[in-house]
């Protein structure tokens, strides 16, 4: 019981309200704060979306610009072929797919749509990535129009925003849409929807129909994957997407919508193609967009560094066609003409094919991969066909240099004896055919060294020698080498019987210039964005193909292929007077005419065939049709000062006597048989025991490995000898 003289206590009191005041002056404090930080977004990003120049709105963005090895300008890409029409001359149902597509609320929001960005927001954190923008049409078009704003940034984003907003207060809807339109990229090099329409439809804007307009709404976002000259499957896929999703925003009515999916859309002839087209920036173009994705691409404003020089380009396509139309004036040659082709071509519409004579060039440089030169034929606006790059022929003897280096692995050397002569049934391993091939001159000359087998490019000999290297032997170095993996093994391909492209054959050549180095060619050395930062870069790669020796005793007979084999008229025909080692090839009746050689510095393929294989011409040899173009274009590189440094040699040899039959050391019994001889062999080759053959004692004494040192004497001696 409670005394009653004592005070009552007052009951305490639960801090609530103290705790309520508390939040409540902690809320106001980060509204302030949020109040504050708002404004302060609004203010500073406000300022910096003023810097840009609405007036400016829709212009072209900076066109990508490709640049040669030495910095000079050889065309542009993106960003061009486009036709400005007002907003009233594009077709209503244009505009209806592109805001479904786009921009589903663009009439009812203020160039920023929140609920949109809620949405992306949401759907974004679900999958922990980014999938779903939230980029209205007026953003678009702010980033699109203006430089810098292609960073993908929170600050590039705010600065987006509030310029958006600039842009929905000074201009109308319609305002805005007609710049968006005019200045879309709808892939082939078409920009703005009318060049598009008149493309790919061949009409105006203002007459697409509803399966087309939603066709190229929905092309948009990947133009260059669904254009509807490269992906019709993919481009009606798209179109059916857009319509679908206008019939969800009541843009039209099912009804409309299963109808213009039953639409007999045809799509126009490809476009006439600009005048700074051609095979060199269509290679450029195609490797673009492998290492770029397709916005960056579109986007523009990069320069593209590449590995080509732009006078030997010239010098390549000039050469190719003034070669070939002096082939075309010989007396018997009996195709159509280029001339003839030109005088019957309409100037503007593709052809299926065409039927004159046709050809390739391509050079790299040795030291890095690079190509200096790509001329994928004589006239890219009559066939956009690549033949240097995209073709794949028969290369003929070509391969010669690569089976008498898997021979050389194997122990054959260069001074060993083999038959020039029908082969006889059973012979040839890894077949049971009896199939043996002639010489080009009809002749057999019985039992020679090796060397001449490829010099004199002897088919008899070659096959012997692939034999003796054995198929997967060759196989092997075939794919080291880049030239791949012949689709029928047989031994045929000893003599050429595999295809390939000129790129990856005269890749494959350098290997004997760079001591058997294989470097990977490229065509794109760098690309820059429009600050000048380097966004991509390629590096060299190189491996392997085959050991320094092998290359090096191999390119020692490709240079007397160049002085006294089949290579010779470029010395003595056509001026080419400089260290060299190169290959010509001639298919089956005369099909394909190849020349793949090298310098020091340059490694220089040509190919000249018809696109329908047949012959060219009787007698129409590599060192006939391909080797003038090839003379040509190396002259040209070497006034270019691509002047042709030795080629490496071995910093080792021996001097060594052996003998011819058994490709072993000689004894007094070769000596005694007529068949021993001296040679200077890189180390790694030199036999180590005696002739099986003749037998007998007294191995001829070998030198010991020396050191080359060209002193003075040395050099005078090797110039009078």
């Amino acid at each position: 019981m409670t005394d009653p003289a004592l005070p009552t206590p007052e009951p305490i009191k639960a801090p609530r309200h103290r705790i309520r005041r508390i939040f409540t002056r902690l809320g106001l404090i980060v509204l302030l704060l949020g109040a504050a930080a708002g404004t302060t977004v609004l203010v500073v990003f406000g300022q910096m979306a003023r810097q840009y120049d609405i007036a400016k709105l829709g212009e072209m963005p900076q066109r990508s610009v490709v640049l040669d090895v030495k910095g000079r300008e050889l065309g542009k890409l993106h960003g061009e072929n486009r036709v400005v029409v007002p907003f009233a001359k594009v077709s209503p149902f244009f505009i209806k797919a592109l805001l479904a597509r786009e921009d589903a609320r663009f009439y009812d929001h203020g160039g920023v749509d929140y609920i949109g960005v809620l949405r992306a927001a949401v759907r974004n954190l679900k999958d922990k990535r980014a999938v779903q923008g939230a980029s209205t049409i007026t953003m678009q078009l702010a980033r699109n129009s203006f430089d810098g704003l292609n960073a993908k940034t929170l600050n590039r984003k705010l600065v987006e925003v509030m310029l958006a907003r600039r842009i929905e207060a000074e201009k109308s809807k319609e305002e805005i849409l007609e710049l968006y339109v005019n200045r879309i990229f709808f892939g082939s090099g078409l920009y703005g929807i009318e060049r598009a329409s008149k493309a790919y439809f061949a009409k105006s804007a203002s007459e697409l129909t509803p399966g087309e307009s939603a066709m190229l709404a929905g092309i948009i976002r990947s133009p260059n994957r669904f254009s509807p000259f490269r992906n019709w499957k993919g481009a009606l896929k798209e179109r059916d997407d857009v319509l679908k999703r206008m019939v969800a925003t009541h843009a039209i009515s099912e009804e409309e919508a299963d109808a213009a999916m039953k639409e007999d859309i045809v799509v126009a002839a490809l476009p006439v193609i600009r005048s700074q087209d051609n095979y060199m920036m269509e290679a450029v173009r195609r490797d673009l967009e492998l290492i770029l994705n397709d916005q960056d691409v579109e986007d523009g404003g990069l320069v593209i560094h590449t590995t080509l020089d732009k006078d030997i380009q010239a010098a390549a396509e000039a050469s190719l066609e003034k070669r070939l139309r002096e082939v075309e004036k010989q007396r018997g040659y009996s195709h159509q003409t280029k001339a003839q082709f030109d005088a019957a071509w309409d100037g503007a519409t593709e052809p299926q094919s065409v039927p004159y004579l046709q050809g390739a060039v391509l050079a790299v440089n040795n030291h890095t991969g690079g190509i200096l030169a790509v001329v994928g034929g004589r006239d890219y606006t009559q066939s956009r066909f690549d033949r240097a790059l995209q073709g794949s022929r028969p290369i003929g003897s070509t391969v010669k240099p690569f089976i008498y280096a898997a021979a050389f692995q194997q122990g054959l050397l260069p001074g060993t004896l083999v038959e020039d002569a029908p082969i006889r049934p059973g012979e040839l391993q890894d077949t049971d055919t009896n199939w043996s091939p002639g010489n080009s001159d009809g002749k057999f000359l019985g039992w020679q060294p090796a060397s001449v087998g490829l010099v004199r490019s002897r088919n008899a000999m070659t096959v012997r020698v692939g034999n003796y290297a054995g198929m997967e032997n060759v196989l092997a170095l075939l794919r080291d080498s880049g030239l791949g993996e012949p689709q029928v093994i047989t031994p045929q391909i000893y003599i050429g019987n595999m295809g390939t492209s000129l790129k990856s054959l005269t890749s494959a050549m350098s290997v004997f210039a760079n001591q058997g180095v294989r470097r990977r060619p490229f065509l794109i050395e760098r690309i820059s964005d429009s600050e000048g930062e380097v966004i991509y870069s390629t590096p060299v790669l190189e491996a392997i193909a085959m050991p320094h020796y092998i290359a090096n005793a191999t390119r020692r007979l490709m240079e007397k292929v160049m002085d006294q084999g089949t290579g010779a008229p470029a010395r003595n025909e056509y001026g080419f007077k400089e260290k060299a080692g190169g290959k010509t090839g001639t298919t089956n009746d005369y099909k394909d005419a190849w020349f793949v050689g090298y310098t020091g510095e340059i490694t220089c393929g040509v190919w000249v065939g018809l696109d329908s294989p047949q012959t060219i011409a009787p007698g129409g040899y590599g060192g006939k049709l391909a080797l003038p173009v090839w003379a040509d274009v190396m002259k040209s590189a070497v006034a270019l000062d691509y002047k042709p440094v030795a080629l490496a040699a071995e910093a080792l040899d021996s001097e060594v006597t052996l003998c011819r039959v058994s490709g072993q050391l000689a004894t007094a019994a070769c000596q005694q048989a007529g068949q021993a001889y001296t040679d200077n062999l890189p180390v790694e080759m030199v036999p180590q025991s005696a002739c099986a053959v003749h037998g007998g004692g007294g191995i001829f004494t070998r030198t010991e490995p020396r050191e080359k040192k060209d002193g003075f004497f040395g050099r005078l001696f090797r110039w009078f000898k």
